[in-house]
């Protein structure tokens, strides 16, 4: 299970150390892809083949689940832990996340987490902050919360 938020860097050679408790749930391996509000998502393995199959089924007549499909899959790596702890982040994926600075900070979402940039997500969870008690209320009335 992935909780928390860590603060870390990015290395000239876009390498990024993960937290040992993310590492124990990560093997050796994981799934690295484009995400949602310009961050990127990192998936054990199992999980993202769960996740693939899933978008693979989606409608393909549909243009928006093309290119949300095509975002997902094409825009996925897989990659190796070393023996640091860290993972490598290709180019395009570090482009995409605005990876330019050396400040990343990981965030553990269950089952998966993803990085950002860190000013970045510092807004992003300053919106999230505001709306809570609004996102508390409609929870409550599906019941969860």
């Amino acid at each position: 299970m992935f909780i928390g938020e860590y603060q870390h860097t990015i290395d000239p050679k876009r390498r990024v150390a993960i937290p040992v408790k993310f590492r124990e749930t990560l093997k050796r391996k994981a799934i690295i892809t484009k995400g949602l509000d310009s961050c990127l998502f990192v998936y054990p393995v199992p999980i993202w083949q769960k996740i693939a199959e899933k978008l693979s089924q989606l409608p393909l007549g549909e243009k928006k689940m093309r290119q949300f499909v095509r975002l997902m899959l094409a825009g996925a790596t897989e990659t190796e832990i070393d023996k640091q702890g860290r993972i490598l982040i290709p180019n395009y994926l570090s482009d995409f996340a605005n990876l330019n600075k050396k400040e990343v900070v990981l965030i553990g979402l269950y089952d998966h987490f993803e990085v950002w940039n860190q000013t970045f997500w510092e807004k992003s969870k300053i919106q999230a902050e505001k709306e809570k008690d609004l996102v508390a209320e409609e929870l409550g009335k599906m019941g969860i919360f």
